[in-house]
Protein backbone atom coordinates (compact mmCIF):
# COMPACT_ATOMS: atom_id res chain seq x y z
CA UNK A 1 0.00 0.00 0.00
CA UNK A 2 1.33 3.41 -0.67
CA UNK A 3 -0.09 7.35 -0.96
CA UNK A 4 -1.49 6.89 -4.05
CA UNK A 5 -3.26 3.78 -3.28
CA UNK A 6 -5.45 6.06 -0.68
CA UNK A 7 -8.96 6.70 -2.18
CA UNK A 8 -10.51 9.78 -0.60
CA UNK A 9 -13.95 10.94 -1.70
CA UNK A 10 -15.32 14.27 -1.30
CA UNK A 11 -19.16 14.43 -2.13
CA UNK A 12 -20.08 16.68 0.79
CA UNK A 13 -17.75 19.44 -1.15
CA UNK A 14 -18.96 18.15 -4.34
CA UNK A 15 -22.88 18.72 -2.96
CA UNK A 16 -22.07 22.22 -1.03
CA UNK A 17 -19.17 24.03 -2.23
CA UNK A 18 -20.11 27.04 -0.86
CA UNK A 19 -19.43 25.43 2.56
CA UNK A 20 -15.50 24.42 2.61
CA UNK A 21 -12.39 25.87 1.50
CA UNK A 22 -9.57 23.87 -0.30
CA UNK A 23 -6.80 23.97 2.34
CA UNK A 24 -3.99 22.52 3.07
CA UNK A 25 -2.28 20.69 6.54
CA UNK A 26 0.85 22.75 8.16
CA UNK A 27 3.47 20.20 6.91
CA UNK A 28 5.16 18.70 9.68
CA UNK A 29 9.04 17.85 9.57
CA UNK A 30 9.43 14.85 11.63
CA UNK A 31 6.05 13.40 12.70
CA UNK A 32 6.20 10.36 15.29
CA UNK A 33 2.89 8.01 16.08
CA UNK A 34 1.93 7.95 19.66
CA UNK A 35 -1.16 5.82 18.84
CA UNK A 36 -2.51 4.10 15.89
CA UNK A 37 -6.55 2.54 16.49
CA UNK A 38 -5.68 -0.57 14.44
CA UNK A 39 -9.35 -1.72 14.33
CA UNK A 40 -10.75 1.37 13.31
CA UNK A 41 -7.57 1.43 10.67
CA UNK A 42 -8.93 -1.82 9.48
CA UNK A 43 -12.61 -0.73 8.86
CA UNK A 44 -11.58 1.88 6.96
CA UNK A 45 -9.15 -0.20 4.53
CA UNK A 46 -5.74 0.36 5.73
CA UNK A 47 -3.52 -2.13 6.86
CA UNK A 48 -2.16 -0.59 10.52
CA UNK A 49 1.33 -1.82 9.67
CA UNK A 50 1.40 0.38 6.60
CA UNK A 51 0.34 3.78 8.80
CA UNK A 52 2.86 3.00 10.99
CA UNK A 53 5.32 3.47 8.20
CA UNK A 54 6.93 6.86 7.73
CA UNK A 55 4.52 7.00 4.50
CA UNK A 56 1.60 6.21 6.74
CA UNK A 57 2.20 8.09 9.12
CA UNK A 58 2.97 11.84 7.30
CA UNK A 59 -0.52 10.41 5.54
CA UNK A 60 -1.92 11.08 9.46
CA UNK A 61 -0.77 14.63 9.51
CA UNK A 62 -2.32 15.46 6.35
CA UNK A 63 0.42 14.83 3.80
CA UNK A 64 -1.77 13.55 0.52
CA UNK A 65 -1.06 13.42 -2.94
CA UNK A 66 -1.30 16.54 -4.79
CA UNK A 67 -4.25 15.30 -6.75
CA UNK A 68 -6.14 15.10 -3.31
CA UNK A 69 -8.29 18.19 -2.28
CA UNK A 70 -8.48 18.30 1.75
CA UNK A 71 -10.90 21.18 2.99
CA UNK A 72 -11.53 23.01 5.89
CA UNK A 73 -15.28 23.54 6.27
CA UNK A 74 -17.56 26.68 7.60
CA UNK A 75 -20.38 26.62 9.99
CA UNK A 76 -21.51 29.17 12.31
CA UNK A 77 -22.63 28.33 16.44
CA UNK A 78 -24.23 29.26 18.78
CA UNK A 79 -21.66 29.82 22.05
CA UNK A 80 -22.97 29.17 25.29
CA UNK A 81 -26.48 30.69 24.11
CA UNK A 82 -24.46 33.77 22.00
CA UNK A 83 -24.28 33.69 17.94
CA UNK A 84 -21.03 33.72 16.26
CA UNK A 85 -21.63 33.90 12.42
CA UNK A 86 -18.65 32.16 11.33
CA UNK A 87 -16.53 29.60 13.19
CA UNK A 88 -15.57 26.73 10.58
CA UNK A 89 -12.73 24.38 10.86
CA UNK A 90 -9.99 26.72 12.55
CA UNK A 91 -7.28 24.19 13.15
CA UNK A 92 -8.40 21.31 10.95
CA UNK A 93 -8.92 19.88 7.62
CA UNK A 94 -10.97 17.21 6.27
CA UNK A 95 -8.78 14.51 4.62
CA UNK A 96 -11.84 13.55 2.63
CA UNK A 97 -14.75 10.59 2.77
CA UNK A 98 -13.60 6.46 2.82
CA UNK A 99 -16.12 4.04 2.28
CA UNK A 100 -15.79 1.52 5.41
CA UNK A 101 -15.92 -2.15 5.21
CA UNK A 102 -19.37 -2.29 6.08
CA UNK A 103 -20.49 0.27 3.49
CA UNK A 104 -20.37 3.54 5.74
CA UNK A 105 -19.24 6.56 4.31
CA UNK A 106 -17.27 8.07 7.34
CA UNK A 107 -15.21 11.33 7.43
CA UNK A 108 -11.34 11.66 8.17
CA UNK A 109 -10.38 14.56 9.85
CA UNK A 110 -7.41 15.89 11.34
CA UNK A 111 -7.61 18.43 14.56
CA UNK A 112 -4.35 20.26 15.10
CA UNK A 113 -3.32 20.35 11.50
CA UNK A 114 -2.41 24.23 11.41
CA UNK A 115 -4.31 27.62 10.93
CA UNK A 116 -7.21 27.93 8.72
CA UNK A 117 -8.82 31.39 7.54
CA UNK A 118 -11.51 30.20 9.99
CA UNK A 119 -8.96 30.29 13.25
CA UNK A 120 -10.08 33.77 14.80
CA UNK A 121 -6.40 34.65 15.67
CA UNK A 122 -5.80 31.08 16.80
CA UNK A 123 -2.39 29.21 16.28
CA UNK A 124 -4.38 26.30 14.63
CA UNK A 125 -2.28 23.73 16.51
CA UNK A 126 -2.51 20.95 19.08
CA UNK A 127 -1.18 19.77 21.92
CA UNK A 128 -0.37 15.95 22.88
CA UNK A 129 -2.53 15.98 26.32
CA UNK A 130 -5.64 16.90 25.17
CA UNK A 131 -5.52 15.41 21.47
CA UNK A 132 -4.47 12.07 23.84
CA UNK A 133 -7.83 12.85 25.93
CA UNK A 134 -9.79 12.88 22.78
CA UNK A 135 -8.30 9.89 21.99
CA UNK A 136 -9.05 8.09 24.90
CA UNK A 137 -12.31 9.11 25.85
CA UNK A 138 -14.15 8.46 22.51
CA UNK A 139 -12.85 5.06 22.30
CA UNK A 140 -14.41 4.65 25.87
CA UNK A 141 -17.68 6.48 24.70
CA UNK A 142 -17.70 3.26 21.93
CA UNK A 143 -17.31 0.68 24.18
CA UNK A 144 -19.81 1.53 26.67
CA UNK A 145 -22.26 1.60 23.59
CA UNK A 146 -22.82 5.63 22.94
CA UNK A 147 -22.60 6.81 19.41
CA UNK A 148 -19.16 8.87 18.89
CA UNK A 149 -16.78 9.76 16.48
CA UNK A 150 -13.46 7.55 16.73
CA UNK A 151 -9.84 8.50 17.25
CA UNK A 152 -7.97 6.55 15.00
CA UNK A 153 -4.44 8.28 15.61
CA UNK A 154 -2.64 10.99 17.24
CA UNK A 155 0.69 11.91 16.17
CA UNK A 156 3.22 14.01 17.63
CA UNK A 157 4.75 16.90 15.54
CA UNK A 158 7.89 17.34 17.34
CA UNK A 159 7.56 20.81 17.38
CA UNK A 160 6.55 22.88 20.90
CA UNK A 161 3.72 24.52 21.04
CA UNK A 162 2.81 27.82 22.86
CA UNK A 163 -0.12 27.16 25.77
CA UNK A 164 0.60 28.09 29.65
CA UNK A 165 3.90 27.27 28.73
CA UNK A 166 5.78 24.81 25.78
CA UNK A 167 3.64 21.77 25.17
CA UNK A 168 4.31 18.89 22.79
CA UNK A 169 2.40 19.58 19.71
CA UNK A 170 -0.19 16.56 18.02
CA UNK A 171 -2.49 15.91 14.99
CA UNK A 172 -5.36 13.92 16.15
CA UNK A 173 -7.20 12.04 13.11
CA UNK A 174 -10.51 11.49 13.68
CA UNK A 175 -13.21 9.59 12.07
CA UNK A 176 -17.33 10.66 11.89
CA UNK A 177 -20.28 9.90 10.31
CA UNK A 178 -20.15 13.20 9.04
CA UNK A 179 -19.26 16.70 10.60
CA UNK A 180 -22.47 17.82 9.95
CA UNK A 181 -23.72 20.42 12.63
CA UNK A 182 -26.55 22.05 13.32
CA UNK A 183 -24.22 25.27 13.05
CA UNK A 184 -23.85 24.16 9.32
CA UNK A 185 -27.00 24.65 8.91
CA UNK A 186 -27.38 28.06 10.78
CA UNK A 187 -24.86 28.92 8.57
CA UNK A 188 -26.55 27.90 5.24
CA UNK A 189 -29.82 29.69 6.56
CA UNK A 190 -28.25 33.20 7.78
CA UNK A 191 -26.56 33.31 3.89
CA UNK A 192 -29.65 33.69 2.48
CA UNK A 193 -29.22 30.94 0.01
CA UNK A 194 -31.93 29.19 -0.58
CA UNK A 195 -30.63 26.73 -2.95
CA UNK A 196 -27.38 26.31 -0.78
CA UNK A 197 -29.48 25.12 2.10
CA UNK A 198 -31.79 23.10 0.04
CA UNK A 199 -28.60 21.50 -1.38
CA UNK A 200 -27.13 20.84 1.92
CA UNK A 201 -30.04 19.44 3.42
CA UNK A 202 -30.68 17.09 0.43
CA UNK A 203 -27.11 15.65 1.16
CA UNK A 204 -27.66 15.44 5.07
CA UNK A 205 -30.76 13.46 3.74
CA UNK A 206 -28.93 11.17 1.22
CA UNK A 207 -25.92 10.72 3.73
CA UNK A 208 -27.67 9.86 7.64
CA UNK A 209 -31.71 9.56 7.09
CA UNK A 210 -32.28 8.33 3.08
CA UNK A 211 -36.05 7.62 4.23
CA UNK A 212 -36.86 11.47 4.85
CA UNK A 213 -36.42 11.78 1.51
CA UNK A 214 -39.62 9.72 0.99
CA UNK A 215 -41.84 11.90 3.62
CA UNK A 216 -44.36 15.08 2.03
CA UNK A 217 -41.82 17.53 4.07
CA UNK A 218 -38.29 16.21 3.36
CA UNK A 219 -36.92 19.07 5.48
CA UNK A 220 -39.36 18.59 8.78
CA UNK A 221 -38.35 14.24 8.32
CA UNK A 222 -34.80 15.48 8.68
CA UNK A 223 -35.69 17.27 11.63
CA UNK A 224 -37.46 14.68 13.58
CA UNK A 225 -34.84 12.07 12.72
CA UNK A 226 -32.40 14.42 14.45
CA UNK A 227 -34.17 15.14 17.28
CA UNK A 228 -34.86 11.25 17.90
CA UNK A 229 -31.27 10.98 17.47
CA UNK A 230 -30.37 13.15 20.10
CA UNK A 231 -32.61 12.22 22.24
CA UNK A 232 -31.17 8.75 22.52
CA UNK A 233 -27.98 10.29 22.74
CA UNK A 234 -28.36 12.33 25.50
CA UNK A 235 -30.16 9.32 27.70
CA UNK A 236 -27.03 7.35 26.47
CA UNK A 237 -24.79 10.44 28.40
CA UNK A 238 -27.18 10.80 30.98
CA UNK A 239 -27.27 7.03 31.65
CA UNK A 240 -23.66 6.99 32.64
CA UNK A 241 -22.79 10.28 34.03
CA UNK A 242 -21.01 11.80 31.20
CA UNK A 243 -21.09 15.82 30.80
CA UNK A 244 -20.23 17.04 27.53
CA UNK A 245 -19.27 20.23 28.93
CA UNK A 246 -19.22 22.51 25.71
CA UNK A 247 -22.93 21.38 23.62
CA UNK A 248 -22.51 24.22 21.82
CA UNK A 249 -24.61 23.98 18.49
CA UNK A 250 -21.68 23.34 16.43
CA UNK A 251 -21.08 20.75 18.67
CA UNK A 252 -24.37 18.98 17.41
CA UNK A 253 -23.96 16.62 14.87
CA UNK A 254 -26.80 15.64 12.56
CA UNK A 255 -25.82 11.79 12.22
CA UNK A 256 -26.35 11.68 16.47
CA UNK A 257 -22.75 11.20 17.33
CA UNK A 258 -20.75 12.67 20.17
CA UNK A 259 -17.99 14.59 18.83
CA UNK A 260 -15.83 17.19 20.35
CA UNK A 261 -13.96 16.16 23.80
CA UNK A 262 -13.14 19.34 25.18
CA UNK A 263 -14.11 20.16 28.55
CA UNK A 264 -16.20 16.52 28.90
CA UNK A 265 -16.02 14.80 32.53
CA UNK A 266 -17.67 11.68 34.01
CA UNK A 267 -19.71 12.63 37.00
CA UNK A 268 -18.53 10.45 40.47
CA UNK A 269 -21.41 11.84 43.24
CA UNK A 270 -24.54 12.10 41.86
CA UNK A 271 -25.93 15.70 41.48
CA UNK A 272 -27.60 17.25 38.60
CA UNK A 273 -25.63 20.69 38.82
CA UNK A 274 -22.10 18.80 38.34
CA UNK A 275 -20.08 20.87 35.81
CA UNK A 276 -16.36 20.40 34.93
CA UNK A 277 -15.96 23.31 32.28
CA UNK A 278 -13.74 26.10 33.17
CA UNK A 279 -15.10 28.42 31.25
CA UNK A 280 -19.06 27.16 32.09
CA UNK A 281 -19.17 29.53 35.28
CA UNK A 282 -22.87 29.51 34.85
CA UNK A 283 -23.55 25.86 34.83
CA UNK A 284 -25.39 26.19 31.23
CA UNK A 285 -23.98 22.64 30.07
CA UNK A 286 -24.07 21.12 33.69
CA UNK A 287 -25.45 17.41 33.78
CA UNK A 288 -28.79 18.19 34.41
CA UNK A 289 -28.76 20.87 31.96
CA UNK A 290 -28.26 18.99 29.02
CA UNK A 291 -31.42 17.54 27.91
CA UNK A 292 -33.06 20.78 28.15
CA UNK A 293 -29.86 22.37 25.91
CA UNK A 294 -30.38 19.38 23.46
CA UNK A 295 -33.78 20.81 22.74
CA UNK A 296 -32.55 24.31 22.73
CA UNK A 297 -30.14 23.31 20.17
CA UNK A 298 -32.66 21.52 17.89
CA UNK A 299 -34.67 24.18 17.91
CA UNK A 300 -31.84 26.34 16.28
CA UNK A 301 -32.03 23.19 13.40
CA UNK A 302 -35.44 24.07 13.23
CA UNK A 303 -35.10 27.33 12.69
CA UNK A 304 -32.56 27.51 10.06
CA UNK A 305 -35.10 24.64 7.88
CA UNK A 306 -38.33 27.04 7.90
CA UNK A 307 -38.09 27.92 4.42
CA UNK A 308 -37.63 24.61 3.69
CA UNK A 309 -40.39 23.13 6.00
CA UNK A 310 -43.30 25.13 4.53
CA UNK A 311 -43.50 28.11 1.93
CA UNK A 312 -46.46 29.44 4.92
CA UNK A 313 -43.74 30.17 7.91
CA UNK A 314 -46.85 30.45 10.46
CA UNK A 315 -47.33 26.45 9.43
CA UNK A 316 -43.15 26.22 9.19
CA UNK A 317 -43.29 27.76 13.09
CA UNK A 318 -46.00 25.06 14.00
CA UNK A 319 -44.58 21.82 12.29
CA UNK A 320 -41.43 22.29 13.54
CA UNK A 321 -42.78 23.08 17.60
CA UNK A 322 -44.62 20.20 17.17
CA UNK A 323 -41.53 18.00 16.20
CA UNK A 324 -39.45 19.62 19.33
CA UNK A 325 -42.47 18.52 21.46
CA UNK A 326 -41.63 15.35 20.81
CA UNK A 327 -38.18 15.42 21.56
CA UNK A 328 -38.70 16.20 24.93
CA UNK A 329 -41.35 13.45 24.93
CA UNK A 330 -39.20 10.72 23.40
CA UNK A 331 -36.65 11.91 25.85
CA UNK A 332 -38.45 11.08 28.76
CA UNK A 333 -39.99 8.18 27.73
CA UNK A 334 -36.73 6.75 27.09
CA UNK A 335 -34.80 7.75 30.30
CA UNK A 336 -37.36 6.67 31.98
CA UNK A 337 -36.70 3.55 30.49
CA UNK A 338 -33.11 3.24 30.71
CA UNK A 339 -32.98 4.42 34.36
CA UNK A 340 -35.78 1.94 35.25
CA UNK A 341 -33.49 -1.20 33.61
CA UNK A 342 -30.38 0.04 35.54
CA UNK A 343 -32.09 -0.01 38.91
CA UNK A 344 -33.10 -3.62 37.84
CA UNK A 345 -37.34 -3.00 37.86
CA UNK A 346 -39.56 -5.11 36.24
CA UNK A 347 -41.12 -2.21 34.39
CA UNK A 348 -40.91 1.81 34.10
CA UNK A 349 -41.05 3.18 37.98
CA UNK A 350 -41.20 6.97 37.87
CA UNK A 351 -41.62 6.86 41.30
CA UNK A 352 -39.16 4.57 42.36
CA UNK A 353 -36.43 5.95 39.63
CA UNK A 354 -37.08 9.86 41.09
CA UNK A 355 -36.80 9.02 45.00
CA UNK A 356 -33.72 6.55 44.16
CA UNK A 357 -31.72 9.72 42.74
CA UNK A 358 -32.65 12.12 45.11
CA UNK A 359 -30.72 9.65 47.23
CA UNK A 360 -28.14 9.69 45.78
CA UNK A 361 -27.96 13.33 45.50
CA UNK A 362 -28.98 13.88 49.30
CA UNK A 363 -26.30 11.59 50.24
CA UNK A 364 -23.12 12.09 47.83
CA UNK A 365 -23.14 8.64 46.43
CA UNK A 366 -21.23 8.21 43.44
CA UNK A 367 -23.14 7.31 40.70
CA UNK A 368 -21.49 4.53 39.10
CA UNK A 369 -20.26 2.54 41.91
CA UNK A 370 -23.75 2.95 42.90
CA UNK A 371 -25.92 0.89 40.21
CA UNK A 372 -22.58 -1.93 40.15
CA UNK A 373 -23.12 -2.84 44.14
CA UNK A 374 -26.98 -2.49 43.81
CA UNK A 375 -26.40 -5.62 41.55
CA UNK A 376 -23.97 -7.36 44.15
CA UNK A 377 -26.56 -6.54 47.45
CA UNK A 378 -23.92 -4.34 49.12
CA UNK A 379 -25.61 -0.65 48.42
CA UNK A 380 -26.18 -0.17 51.47
CA UNK A 381 -22.71 0.55 52.58
CA UNK A 382 -22.53 3.73 50.16
CA UNK A 383 -25.34 5.48 52.02
CA UNK A 384 -24.61 7.69 55.53
CA UNK A 385 -28.40 7.73 56.18
CA UNK A 386 -29.43 3.63 56.34
CA UNK A 387 -32.81 4.06 57.44
CA UNK A 388 -33.74 6.33 54.12
CA UNK A 389 -31.95 3.74 52.14
CA UNK A 390 -33.54 0.81 53.06
CA UNK A 391 -37.56 2.24 53.23
CA UNK A 392 -36.22 3.17 48.92
CA UNK A 393 -35.04 -0.46 48.76
CA UNK A 394 -37.80 -2.25 50.17
CA UNK A 395 -39.83 -0.11 48.14
CA UNK A 396 -37.26 -1.26 45.48
CA UNK A 397 -37.39 -4.93 46.32
CA UNK A 398 -41.53 -5.52 45.83
CA UNK A 399 -41.14 -4.08 42.06
CA UNK A 400 -38.33 -6.22 40.71
CA UNK A 401 -39.06 -9.60 38.86
CA UNK A 402 -38.84 -13.15 39.93
CA UNK A 403 -35.53 -14.13 38.65
CA UNK A 404 -33.45 -12.14 40.90
CA UNK A 405 -29.99 -14.02 38.74
CA UNK A 406 -31.33 -12.86 35.67
CA UNK A 407 -32.27 -9.08 36.76
CA UNK A 408 -28.51 -8.56 38.32
CA UNK A 409 -26.61 -10.18 34.99
CA UNK A 410 -28.64 -7.36 33.25
CA UNK A 411 -27.97 -5.18 35.27
CA UNK A 412 -24.39 -5.64 35.55
CA UNK A 413 -24.36 -5.94 31.71
CA UNK A 414 -26.17 -2.29 31.72
CA UNK A 415 -24.39 -0.86 34.38
CA UNK A 416 -20.46 -0.13 33.87
CA UNK A 417 -18.10 -1.11 36.38
CA UNK A 418 -15.35 1.58 34.81
CA UNK A 419 -15.36 4.65 33.47
CA UNK A 420 -12.68 7.18 32.47
CA UNK A 421 -12.28 8.50 35.90
CA UNK A 422 -11.52 12.23 35.81
CA UNK A 423 -8.31 11.90 38.09
CA UNK A 424 -6.97 8.76 36.73
CA UNK A 425 -7.04 10.32 33.35
CA UNK A 426 -5.03 13.80 34.15
CA UNK A 427 -2.68 11.71 35.67
CA UNK A 428 -2.16 9.33 32.64
CA UNK A 429 -2.04 12.47 30.33
CA UNK A 430 0.24 14.38 32.67
CA UNK A 431 2.65 11.00 31.96
CA UNK A 432 1.96 10.95 28.53
CA UNK A 433 2.96 14.49 27.88
CA UNK A 434 6.07 13.44 29.33
CA UNK A 435 6.44 10.67 26.94
CA UNK A 436 5.39 7.79 29.12
CA UNK A 437 2.01 6.44 27.44
CA UNK A 438 1.76 3.35 29.75
CA UNK A 439 -1.21 4.66 32.35
CA UNK A 440 -2.87 5.88 28.97
CA UNK A 441 -2.73 2.12 27.48
CA UNK A 442 -4.11 0.71 30.83
CA UNK A 443 -7.35 2.80 30.72
CA UNK A 444 -7.48 2.03 27.58
CA UNK A 445 -7.73 -1.36 28.63
CA UNK A 446 -9.81 -1.48 31.43
CA UNK A 447 -12.06 0.55 29.22
CA UNK A 448 -12.27 -1.94 25.96
CA UNK A 449 -14.48 -4.16 28.17
CA UNK A 450 -15.66 -1.15 30.41
CA UNK A 451 -18.85 -3.56 31.87
CA UNK A 452 -16.27 -6.84 32.96
CA UNK A 453 -14.92 -6.61 36.39
CA UNK A 454 -10.65 -7.06 36.30
CA UNK A 455 -8.57 -7.31 38.97
CA UNK A 456 -5.62 -4.17 38.24
CA UNK A 457 -8.50 -1.47 37.30
CA UNK A 458 -9.78 -0.84 40.89
CA UNK A 459 -8.82 2.99 40.51
CA UNK A 460 -11.30 3.36 37.24
CA UNK A 461 -14.08 2.13 39.79
CA UNK A 462 -14.01 4.38 42.84
CA UNK A 463 -14.50 8.12 42.70
CA UNK A 464 -12.11 10.84 43.76
CA UNK A 465 -11.06 10.74 46.80
CA UNK A 466 -10.44 14.22 46.49
CA UNK A 467 -13.71 14.91 44.62
CA UNK A 468 -14.38 18.07 46.78
CA UNK A 469 -11.61 19.93 45.56
CA UNK A 470 -12.80 21.87 42.54
CA UNK A 471 -11.41 19.70 39.82
CA UNK A 472 -12.09 21.49 36.25
CA UNK A 473 -11.36 20.63 32.55
CA UNK A 474 -10.30 22.61 29.51
CA UNK A 475 -11.28 23.67 26.15
CA UNK A 476 -7.54 22.03 25.21
CA UNK A 477 -8.77 20.07 21.80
Amino acid sequence: MNLLQVTFERTYADAVPGLSLAWRAKPVADPELLKLNEPVARELGFDPAWLRSPEGVRLLVGEVPEHVETVAQVYAGHQFGGYSPRLGDGRAVLLGEIVDDTGHRRDLHLKGSGRTPFARGGDGLAVVGPMLREYLISEAMHALGIPTTRSLAVVATGEPVRREGPQPGAVLARVAASHLRVGTFEYAAAAGDREQLQALTDYAIRRHYPDAAHAERPALELLRAVARAQARLIVDWMSVGFIHGVMNTDNMTISGETIDYGPCAFMDEFDPATKFSSIDQQGRYAYGNQPGIAQWNLARLAEALLPLIDDDQKQAVELATEVLGEFGELYNELALERMSAKLGLAEPDAEIVEEGLRLLHEQKVDFTGFFRALAAGTAADLFTDSDAYEAWAEKREQRLPADREAMRADMDALNPAYIPRNHVVEQALAKATLGDLGEVERILEAMSAPYVERPGFEDLAAPDPDSGFGFATFCGT
